[in-house]
């Protein structure tokens, strides 16, 4: 008994990650769970989290990743119109009963597929920037593939296959949620909408049609800002949600729920379960770190500011008010240097250890200085010096 007891602890000493499961005393029914914290990746709980699922409209959050993708470039704008496709309007299951020859903009688009998980509002969007939904579903692999999403492939981008070559993980949808509202955040005011009208323009008629969420947990668990839902008959249940309190943003992904209502409770006990442990510090102080003495170039000195923000997740119930921060710039630099190239760092301790750090850059340019510049100053010493 004393050797298991050393063993235990040596495990659970060695993997802090195991610990975080392990003190979990969460009954979920789903057979496929995780948790992750969205701004660290870290992931407070976990169930068969590695296991290949059929996602059902989960599959959404990838196909709305590359709809953003091209507003950023600006390929396409919210105000675009996009025609609906006889090939669209075909799409079975959840739908909006788009027309054929219908237009609708891409932020009405984004409305149909987040909030009432359109399948035919998917294909339109991925024929509107890919050609073919075959084409968009490539990206979406590709896309996956660039993530780090190792035990994925898509086959449509909806959902709606019941190809067993179509598959996805709870960890896997985590990432791709991570990946949406860390870039994209504006998705968060669409998938928070509980109800809203659109209306259909035809040839036939124009009607009012009233987009309802499908994810109940924006309407009954506080703070829940969306994200996905999803549901066949070989997927069974699915839920990918998120929920934001106090500056903390969780994701909880359910795969597999025997039924909606467990889908929805499953994921609101991992959400309590995060809030309930998790304290996040955001290093607010960023004023000016000072400036660093350049050698050889047109400026004598360059100034630096913080690459990113600094955040640090707690668990464990650690002090947090006694994090401490001590700035680190390089010495002794030589031009040229170029803005936003690293000039040092603000390593950040707690109980006397590190427990991470951000880059400081430089702020501007500065080049080598030339000939011209150096007569320049000879006869500007020479000019005060008269």
């Amino acid at each position: 008994m004393k050797k298991f007891l050393i063993v235990l602890l040596t495990l659970v000493m060695i993997t802090p990650s195991l610990c975080i499961t392990a003190r979990a005393d969460l009954e979920l029914a789903s057979p496929s769970t995780i948790l992750m914290e969205s701004s660290t990746g870290k992931i407070l709980y976990e169930q068969n989290a590695d296991e290949q699922r059929s996602p059902a409209s989960i599959t959404k959050i990838m196909t709305l990743i590359l709809i953003f993708d091209e507003l950023s470039k600006e390929n396409i704008h919210l105000t675009d119109e996009v025609t609906t496709s006889a090939y669209a309007k075909s799409m079975g299951g959840s739908q909006v009963f788009l027309e054929e020859g219908e237009q609708q903009s891409v932020e009405t688009m984004i409305k149909c597929i987040v909030i009432a998980s359109g399948n035919d509002a998917s294909v339109a969007m991925a024929e509107h920037i890919a050609g073919s939904e075959a084409e968009f579903v490539s990206r979406m692999n590709a896309r996956a593939k660039g993530l780090g999403m190792e035990n994925t492939n898509f086959e449509d981008c909806c959902g709606l296959t019941e190809s067993t070559n179509h598959y996805t993980t709870a960890h896997d949808v985590a990432l791709m949620s991570k990946e949406l509202i860390t870039h994209y955040p504006q998705v968060l005011d669409y998938s928070s909408i509980w109800m809203e009208d659109i209306t259909h323009v035809t040839k036939q008629e124009t009607k009012p049609f009233t987009l309802s969420n499908t994810n109940k947990l924006v309407h009954s668990y506080d703070g829940c800002v969306g994200l996905k839902t999803g549901s066949t008959s070989i997927a069974k249940y699915c839920v990918s949600a998120v929920a934001e309190r106090d500056k903390i943003r969780l994701i909880a992904v359910v795969m597999g729920a025997p039924d909606y209502k467990v889908r929805f409770s499953d994921a609101a006990s991992m959400l309590n379960y995060g809030f309930g442990i998790c304290k996040l510090y955001v290093d607010e102080n960023k004023k000016n770190p000072g400036k660093i003495d350049v050698k050889g170039g047109t400026k004598k000195q360059v100034g630096c500011t913080y690459e990113g923000e600094f955040r640090y997740l707690d668990t464990e119930g650690k002090p947090l008010d006694q994090i401490k921060k001590v700035v680190k710039l390089h010495k002794n630099v030589k031009a040229p240097l170029r803005k936003g190239d690293i000039a040092g760092k603000a390593v950040y301790t707690l109980e006397g250890s590190e427990i991470g750090h951000v880059n400081l850059v430089y702020d501007k340019n500065v080049p080598r200085a030339g000939y011209s510049h150096c007569l320049k100053e000879v006869w500007s010493c020479f000019l005060m010096a008269a």
